[in-house]
């Protein structure tokens, strides 16, 4: 049976609203117009990246902010050897200028002549040698300097452009660091609106995650047969990390009162009398690299693909390190996070 007109407006019509209607659901649903609240354990990932994420950028600053204060001394060191070369130059174009002088006062009468003129050839002959190996040597030092001078300015102009370049890096890196701080604070933020209970359990979580990813490092042998001993020097570097317990952990804090992850491990084998770099990517990259069963007790422990965190092992496994912001130094598992290297300082 064939539609009539009105019937086909009609059904038209439903469907259109019908259309309308399914548009409109998503907006007037739950998640309309904010983002649905993270679980913890999306909490958890993010805060955990993200401080991983600041750590490097503070590690990098450091390190570059160390490259440019070594640079800047050798600048001024250039600069003082320029000026005391200039300052020599000065002097000896002084005593050629009084030469000239005192040539001009005597008329400017040729050698040749003066040896006829003389009244006693034989001495003049002797302060003539005298005079001609003093121009020589006069001249021999104008040009020792001055090839000397162009050296240093060379080298002067060379250091301030690495300097520049390094200022250039580390405004860089302070910049990078300061949108992490502020990312870091966002998610400071997420979880300090986080109830009570999602906290606490957010903190079990860290516990559970790190002793985990301990277990599963223990289980696999990698322990199995080691357990070398300290040396003096690392059983000194291990006691000065061990009295540091409790201490808050603070971005950039080389102590005494508070420490970021290379700050305590510099400082403890500072302790022991041996100086480290002060970044743990520095450190890994200054430092012979030991074997994980091969470690002992003082050894340090470069965590991360970006080596952005260090502890010091102190022997069974375990490490002693500065964790995080709103954390303190503390005891952890050898294996709760992912090693990248060892480092031995008394090698």
């Amino acid at each position: 049976m064939r539609e009539n007109g009105g019937a086909r407006r009609r059904r038209a019509w439903a469907a259109a609203v019908a259309g309308l209607l399914a548009l409109l659901v998503p907006l007037t649903g739950p998640s309309a117009g904010a983002e649905p609240m993270p679980t913890v354990e999306e909490v958890h990932a993010r805060v955990q990246r993200l401080y991983r994420e600041a750590e490097a950028a503070t590690d990098a600053y450091n390190d570059a902010e160390a490259k440019a204060g070594k640079q800047r001394e050798k600048a001024e060191r250039l600069d003082r050897a320029a000026g005391a070369a200039s300052r020599r130059l000065a002097g000896l174009k002084d005593e050629a200028g009084a030469l000239a002088r005192a040539q001009y006062r005597g008329g400017g009468v040729p050698v040749e002549a003066q040896l006829l003129l003389s009244d006693d050839p034989e001495e003049f002959v002797g302060d003539l040698r005298l005079a001609r190996k003093g121009q020589h040597a006069q001249r021999r030092l104008i040009t020792e300097v001055t090839g000397t001078q162009r050296r240093l300015a060379r080298y002067a102009r060379a250091a301030a452009g690495t300097y520049e370049r390094l200022e250039r890096t580390r405004a860089a890196r302070a910049e990078a660091k300061k949108e992490i701080t502020e990312r870091l604070a966002a998610a400071k933020e997420l979880e300090r609106k986080l109830r009570a209970e999602e906290r606490a359990r957010l903190r079990r979580l860290e516990r559970e995650r790190a002793r985990e990813a301990q277990a599963r490092w223990l289980d696999s042998g990698i322990l199995d047969g080691t357990g070398a001993a300290a040396t003096p020097a690392g059983e000194k570097a291990v006691a000065y990390a061990a009295d540091q317990l409790g201490k808050d952990y603070v971005w950039g804090a080389e102590g005494p009162d508070t420490f970021d992850c290379s700050g305590l491990t510099m400082r403890a084998w500072e302790a022991a009398g041996v100086r480290i770099p002060r970044t743990s990517q520095a450190q890994l990259a200054g430092l012979p690299r030991v074997g994980v069963r091969g470690m002992r007790p003082g050894d340090l422990i470069i965590y991360h693909s970006d080596a952005s965190h260090v502890g010091i092992y102190v022997g069974d496994g375990t490490i002693v390190h500065a964790p995080r912001p709103g954390r303190q130094v503390t005891v952890a598992g050898a294996g709760s996070m992912p090693i990248k290297a060892v480092v031995r300082p008394d090698a």
